[in-house]
């Protein structure tokens, strides 16, 4: 057993949890209020549901294929080793920074609000810092990646625990009362912003190759990671939302939990849960940038990445890894991500869902139920039109940006296998 192998299924798990436990769950409540009112809670049952079944296919195949290339795996596996692969690997290697760099501006956000009086030069100083520390923490390794990530999923899950506990033993039923839902459509429409909380979950199936028997504990890491994520976030929801009218939630915006937790905890409950947000975003940095080492060795040798992109600069720190943190510290600084942070959601669904349609061109291998994948199609499709039409929609900007995304994706594909095939002939596998 090679010495990298250093993995239990709870710190698998908690790579996963720290990526959904990020800023999602902080930024969220209000948005989610918005539409689904007080049914928030039913709205993150939903996106758990959803979740849990693209979590059942991602689970089956990494079982079956374990690798350090995860999702992108599953895709070459399906399809080939040509350029539908080749484009969803540069696709998910933007999203993910895209993502991460959003994660880090909140990060940065709440570290200025805390020490510098919401200063916006010290929250960009304060991103750019988590990145560069978190980046650290990967080059070290996946057992001091691991050990940190536990560390800090401990925390921010033992505070929300207590902030649960305490906003509903505190709640008033009547303010989640079924007569005050809104029409069940408006409910569903929410769960395009609810399930942006669970897209860390695909984390964990680059753990792969940090696990003694990733066919065996791989599906025990993601569903043990969506479990706690999915009840995690419903007995927020029931606490906030019993706590606080949809109006109060609404208008709190990001600091919803704390406006929560006030009312039983007073001044401490607020910075209780503004240090939960410190060690939520730096965690989800953390596990957002744990990927590329894995992804970009993995890409690298089947052709799908320049080499460059597997080079180890002294032996240890990735130049796959130095990338996209250098791209997220680009984003940081000179982007509002705010208007660009849907886009990662996007881009995800969509890849989600062409993952699990490679699936079933592999399903006799994998043995997976057809109903179950289709069911897993489904869900993550209507998730997606949903996000389009309630909220892309209404973003020419961001819709811009997908589409700008896409054709940097297929020119990066396309350039860098037009070069190779000239000097060396074609890829392996390629159709």
């Amino acid at each position: 057993m090679s010495s990298q192998t250093t993995f239990t299924v709870r710190q698998a798990a908690f790579i996963g949890v720290g990526a959904m436990v990020g800023a999602g769950i902080f930024a969220l409540l209000g948005a989610a209020g918005e539409v689904a009112g007080s049914a928030v809670w039913l709205s993150f049952v939903l996106a758990g549901i959803v979740a849990i079944l693209q979590g059942y296919s991602f689970a089956k195949l990494g079982a079956k294929y374990p690798s350090a290339g995860g999702l992108l795996e599953y895709v070459a596996k399906g399809f080939g080793e040509g350029h539908v692969t080749g484009v969803t690997a540069w696709l998910i290697y933007v999203a993910n920074a895209i993502v991460t760099a959003m994660v880090a501006v909140s990060f940065g956000s709440y570290a200025s609000a805390m020490f510098a009086g919401g200063n916006a030069g010290w929250a960009k100083a304060f991103s750019v810092l988590i990145l560069l520390a978190m980046t650290a923490v990967n080059i070290v390794g996946s057992k001091l990646v691991a050990k940190a990530q536990t560390v800090i999923v401990y925390v921010v899950l033992g505070i929300l625990v207590i902030f649960a506990v305490v906003t509903i033993a505190n709640m008033q039923l009547s303010l989640l009362a079924p007569s005050g839902y809104p029409p069940f459509r408006d409910i569903v429409s929410s769960v395009a912003l609810t399930f942006f909380a669970f897209l860390g979950f695909g984390i964990i199936t680059f753990t792969a190759k940090d696990l003694p028997d990733p066919g065996r504990q791989l599906p025990k890491a993601m569903f043990l990671a969506l479990g706690i994520a999915t009840v995690i976030y419903v007995a927020i929801a029931v606490g906030v939302f019993g706590t606080l009218t949809a109006e109060q939630v609404i208008a709190s915006g990001g600091t919803a939990l704390a406006v929560a937790a006030e009312p039983s905890l007073g001044a401490a409950g607020y910075w209780m849960m503004s240090v939960t947000a410190l060690f939520a975003t730096a965690g989800a940095t953390n596990a957002g940038l744990y990927p590329a080492p894995g992804l970009c060795e993995r890409l690298a040798q089947t052709r799908q990445f320049p080499p460059l992109m597997a080079r180890r600069l002294g032996g240890r720190a990735s130049a796959g890894l130095l990338i996209v943190t250098a791209i997220c510290i680009v984003l940081a600084l000179a982007f509002n991500l705010d208007a660009i942070a849907s886009i990662g959601s996007a881009v995800a669904l969509l890849v989600f869902m062409f993952i699990t349609i490679a699936h079933f061109r592999v399903r006799a291998q994998t043995g997976a139920n057809v109903v179950m994948l289709a069911l897993a199609v489904g869900t993550a499709g209507a998730v997606l039109l949903t996000f389009i039409f309630t909220t892309l929609i209404h973003e020419p900007a961001s819709i811009l940006t997908l589409l700008v995304i896409l054709a940097v994706s297929i020119a990066l594909d396309l350039g860098w296998k037009y070069r190779y095939t000239h000097r060396a002939g074609p890829l392996p596998g390629a159709p």
